[in-house]
């Protein structure tokens, strides 16, 4: 499995929206600058992430976009599932698999179950607030 563009500028996103959550929204033209990601594609992950009910968009001169809950609140499990589908690393697996006749006799499946299961426990277990404590650490370690 290998994570689309989409789903790593979501993750950026939102960690940009965490990072700047001051009570003010954030427009999509500062993210877009300070991620070096093109607004227009920003535009159209806002959008999902909007529709999942994961940021609220705020109109106006003043406007852009706030996230919705905490940052403790968002996996980064539920940001590339949006963005991705299901993260499962092959199609007989995960929670869309589709029904295969070799199953019953299949040993490589229990391999994918395996992978499968490591990937939803790694990013399901890590939040939005891990990655801005991570971030923060990162900023700590130049400090002179």
């Amino acid at each position: 499995m290998k994570i689309s563009t989409k789903g790593r500028y979501a993750l950026r996103l939102m960690l940009d929206l965490a990072t700047y959550n001051t009570g003010e929204p954030v427009s999509i033209k500062d993210i877009a600058k300070r991620q070096q990601i093109s607004e227009k594609y920003l535009e159209q992950i806002i959008a999902l992430l909007n529709k999942a009910g994961f940021v609220r968009s705020i109109r106006g001169a003043q406007g852009g976009y706030m996230l919705k809950k905490e940052p403790k609140d968002y996996t980064v499990g539920m940001i590339l599932r949006q963005t991705e589908g299901d993260l499962a690393p092959v199609s007989c697996v995960g929670d869309e698999g589709m029904e295969c006749d070799r199953r019953a006799e299949c040993v490589t499946v229990r391999i994918y179950e395996k992978i499968n299961d490591a990937i939803n426990g790694v990013v399901d277990s890590i939040t939005l607030a891990d990655l801005l404590e991570w971030q923060a650490e990162k900023v700590d370690q130049y400090t002179i």
